[in-house]
């Protein structure tokens, strides 16, 4: 599969969030670098179909981003994502599965599946609310994976996770990127570093570098923030 973002542009009245950007993704992970503000979350939030483009198209395999097929083979984890917290995860998983149209015992077998792959199974019936920011994130991961998605869209989900979750968090995305497209948003070099294909660099709603993993030799934060100067 080939995910195609063309000349994108996105303009809130005189500011202009996202400027013409233009690359294509295939399956692997490609880590999308830029500081706050530089225009990661409007361009993940119009890849993910929430938000429309003033100009530009997004297509997989010529796909619309507009469309419900486009949305079948997608699963995004905002920054932020909405949770309830009387749930448990399980059944916040199972409910999620009915909003995304999965039949219901699918749906409870495919949260059995991902709370065993994240990790939480042992907790699966306990409140969400009870959980840790970084269990909080991997519930998160999981909801973005119950439809078996094609395209993975992770928007900062390192953030606010101490140094194991980091690692967990590394070692899982890796994982997904072997069969999936997988672009994942940061601000810190470390995250990426030693599992991105592809590395995408954003200032100002610029693309302002873009190439395989291979290509920067050395240091890849000195590398970034000589670009980034």
């Amino acid at each position: 599969m080939k995910l195609s973002v063309d000349r994108i542009t996105k303009q809130y009245k005189n500011k202009i969030a996202v400027d013409r950007i233009s690359f294509e993704l295939t399956e692997g992970v490609t880590g999308l670098l830029g500081a706050n503000g530089a225009g990661k979350t409007t361009l993940m939030r119009m890849m993910s179909g929430i938000l429309t483009p003033t100009g530009g198209e997004i297509t997989a395999d010529g796909i619309p981003v507009n469309t419900e097929n486009y949305r079948a083979l997608l699963g995004y984890l905002p920054q932020d994502f909405g949770y309830y917290p009387e749930f448990s995860a399980r059944e916040f998983l199972e409910y999620m599965g009915a909003l995304k149209g999965i039949e219901k015992k699918k749906a409870r077998e495919k949260s059995s599946e991902l709370l065993e792959l994240v990790g939480l199974s042992d907790v699966a019936r306990k409140k969400i609310k009870t959980y840790s920011g970084g269990m909080k994130q991997r519930v998160g991961i999981a909801q973005a994976l119950l439809n078996d998605p094609a395209i993975l869209i992770l928007d900062e989900p390192t953030a606010g996770l101490d140094p194991k979750e980091r690692v967990r968090f590394r070692t899982l995305i890796e994982e997904l990127g072997k069969k999936s497209i997988v672009l994942l948003s940061t601000h810190i070099v470390s995250d990426i570093e030693h599992i991105a294909d592809r590395i995408i660099m954003m200032k100002d709603g610029n693309l302002i570098w873009q190439g395989n993993r291979g290509d920067v030799s050395g240091d890849l934060e000195e590398f970034y923030l000589k670009k980034y100067e």
